[in-house]
């Protein structure tokens, strides 16, 4: 599969099974295979969770910040094997060392900066950091496995 930059969310629908409202990643600005990935999330008023955290003062919560970068994490995974065969989803299956220090809100657009640790057979450790304006908004250690499925 050609993977031309930036990877909008066509292809992004393509290579992740995730749809709306759990497709949390918008773009892909850049990536080195088997190296690194740059994404982006538009964080708007719009998305259902606001409805509930919190209705008067709204935050993105931390666990779909993790989600997203583990996203990034399976899209710089996939693209680096050449794309995903239908029978097989990218799985995230640990976390490490997450830590939150910003909160995001409606307007924040996050970006995603996603470098490969170590990969073994089909797991994949990666170093994620999500960013607001600069600033570190959310970090973790995340691992993502290949693996088949039945359809």
């Amino acid at each position: 599969m050609d993977f031309s930059l930036p990877l909008d969310i066509r292809t992004l629908q393509k290579l992740l099974p995730h749809r709306y409202p759990f497709l949390l990643i918008d773009r892909v600005l850049d990536f080195e295979i088997s190296k690194s990935l740059t994404a982006i999330k538009n964080v708007t008023v719009n998305e259902p969770f606001f409805q509930g955290h919190f209705p008067d003062f709204p935050v993105m919560p931390g666990v779909l910040i993790i989600e997203a970068m583990a996203q990034a994490a399976g899209t710089l995974a996939i693209v680096s094997h050449g794309g995903r065969q239908d029978d097989e989803i990218y799985f995230f299956v640990g976390i490490d060392k997450a830590r939150f220090k910003r909160q995001v809100v409606p307007g924040d657009q996050l970006t995603f900066e996603i470098e490969l640790m170590t990969q073994k057979r089909d797991i994949g450790k990666f170093k994620a950091v999500a960013k607001v304006d600069g600033q570190v908004a959310a970090e973790a250690e995340i691992m993502c496995a290949r693996r088949k499925v039945d359809m």
